[in-house]
């Protein structure tokens, strides 16, 4: 496994569309969030408290699930921009005049001050440039015995995209995504015990070229560090739709454009710290002639 930060994702790009402002929840994001909500039901843990990463671009329909899910738990949101929590708050907040706003558990839209049992991470680490510091952040958030639950894209997603870009010669269309097995490794090596990975393929379809670039646009940015450095021409934003058009339809031309997304899905947990382990002992070849001189000179035991 490659220890160092992900080479192909340029950080001040993936810096600038952390500050981006989301105008809503990705669809894409939603049914992941879906998915993975109906994977607690292997979990018997019921968190006291729980802490939701990133919310209003992981799915604020998911945070509503989780709320249903543990309506007695104390629940926390972390978002990276101020703005961003002032937005998810407004959006979650119920009418005074609905009577579900009585029924559903507040939310804490700050960091906790104590860790806590769960924390949930829809669609987040292959945005960002350090993944291991930020599971080592996961990692100190959560209290002994609690588990983390993430998901995220793997190397799969937009293979057919890939492949149309590396036709025409163009730069790559993303940045690279990680194995779900280099996942499990680094979070072994953030103090997380009992990894669990998986993963499934998700085939989505769009009518237009245009419609597929705007989910992309909804989903994320290209951040790797040798896409396109300038302004693209009307020429070819028309070659762009174009091969969309021809490449990614099916056989014959008919039918819907069809793009591939892989999911990992993850959870891991908290074990308690390890026992203190004594330093190494070194001795020379002198000192260690000498000890086991003295082994042979003690006499047998009956």
């Amino acid at each position: 496994m490659n220890t160092l930060r992900p080479p192909t994702i340029d950080p001040v790009a993936s810096e600038r569309w952390a500050r981006r402002l989301p105008v809503a929840s990705a669809w894409l994001h939603e049914e992941v969030a879906r998915r993975m909500e109906e994977r607690l039901d292997l979990i018997t843990l019921q968190p006291q408290s729980w802490l939701h990463w990133e919310p209003l671009r992981g799915g604020l329909q998911a945070h509503a699930l989780l709320q249903q899910r543990y309506p007695r738990s104390e629940s926390f949101a972390v978002l990276s921009q101020a703005e961003h929590g002032h937005e998810a708050a407004k959006r979650m907040v119920k009418p005074w005049w609905r009577p579900e706003r009585w029924r559903t558990p507040t939310t804490q839209w700050a960091r906790p001050a104590q860790s806590v049992q769960m924390l949930w991470a829809n669609m987040a680490l292959h945005m960002v440039p350090d993944p291991q510091a930020l599971i080592a952040e996961w990692h100190g958030l959560l209290a002994i015995d609690g588990f983390l639950m993430f998901s995220c894209l793997g190397p799969d997603t937009l293979v057919e995209l890939r492949t149309l870009y590396r036709a025409l010669g163009w730069p790559p269309p993303s940045h690279d995504f990680t194995d779900m097995h280099d996942w499990g490794d680094m979070l072994v090596q953030a103090g997380f015990a009992e990894p669990v990975m998986d993963q499934e393929r998700i085939t989505l379809s769009f009518a237009t070229p245009e419609r597929l670039l705007q989910e992309l646009r909804e989903l994320g940015r290209n951040l790797h560090g040798a896409r396109f450095s300038g302004l693209r021409g009307r020429g070819w934003h028309a070659s762009l739709l174009a091969g969309l058009a021809q490449r990614l339809a099916p056989a014959g031309g008919a039918g819907p454009l069809t793009l591939t997304f892989e999911i990992i899905y993850g959870h891991a947990f908290k074990p308690a710290p390890r026992l203190h382990v004594r330093p190494e002992t070194r001795l020379t070849v002198e000192e260690m002639r000498a000890s086991l001189r003295q082994v042979n000179k003690k006499p047998p035991t009956a």
